[in-house]
């Protein structure tokens, strides 16, 4: 296995593998989405977590809305595959946010966190009692509940609140997006997301730490670890089909990048 740390009571390796290829969120072009989603097959999917943890990775993050995503989602946690899951959450196509938390948890997540969008919105609004609201929630099942957010500002505003128990801190403020602005990526946003980490005592997942392909792995591991506190961790997706053995690659890049360290 990777090196894990302590994440909220779970032991967690310090890379994650992420789903967005799987249903098919490149964050480059239409043309990009639709390839990574007739790619990603039920099998292929199943097939991805299986080189996933045969390569030491103990652990999925995916999202609650992705039709594809969700059905794998079901097929490996009834077969009971070795990799603990934390979902991500969104209440898009759900009738309240507590059957979305509901959902997840009977599933057998592991923790969760609430979509980086819908905290955007929650600070953009200053709707605490919202937020604090769905996180005492899910808190109340007896799981981690954490927060996604693009802005470094959103994060420590949320931190400052202090109802959650970890952060899913994006390297690139590309909430553009989701505002209908199209995709922003920027390198002057790298270094303010590494000091919100830096800033935020608890425990960090680092997200779309290469740009959504766009910086060389090597190059995004190793600026992830030297600047990440010792107890955070990296998810990251990984798309076979640009190369089959990927997650392998990534696991002994990790390993090596932290053996280097001396983590």
């Amino acid at each position: 296995m990777l090196p894990t740390v302590d994440f909220c009571g779970l032991k967690v390796t310090r890379l994650i593998i992420g789903a967005n290829p799987f249903g098919g969120y490149s964050h480059q072009s239409k043309e990009r989405d639709q390839e990574m989603r007739a790619f990603h097959t039920l099998d292929r999917i199943l097939e991805t977590w299986e080189k996933a943890a045969a390569a030491g990775i103990n652990t999925m993050i995916t999202n609650n809305e992705s039709p594809n995503v969700m059905e794998a989602v079901r097929r490996y946690m009834s077969d009971q595959g070795p990799l603990q899951w934390i979902a991500q959450v969104n209440m898009r196509h759900k009738p309240s946010w507590k059957e979305a938390i509901d959902e997840v948890v009977e599933l057998g997540c592991k923790a969760l966190y609430f979509h980086g969008g819908l905290v955007d919105r929650a600070f953009a609004e200053k709707e605490a009692d919202e937020l604090s609201a769905w996180s005492a929630y899910a808190r109340s099942l007896g799981i981690p509940v954490g927060v996604a957010a693009h802005a470094p500002q959103a994060h420590l505003w949320v931190n400052s609140l202090d109802i959650v128990d970890f952060h899913a801190v994006c390297f690139f403020n590309c909430g553009s997006l989701h505002a209908g602005k199209g995709h922003r990526f920027r390198l002057a946003d790298v270094p303010l997301a590494v000091d919100c980490i830096q800033r935020i005592a608890k425990p960090c997942i680092a997200y779309k730490i290469m740009g959504a392909g766009r910086i060389d792995p090597r190059m995004a591991f190793e600026y992830a670890f030297e600047h990440i506190k010792p107890g955070d961790v990296v998810n990251v997706g990984m798309h076979r089909g640009d190369k089959e053995d990927i997650v392998e690659e990534n696991a002994a890049l990790v390993r090596e990048i932290l053996e280097a360290q001396g983590s």
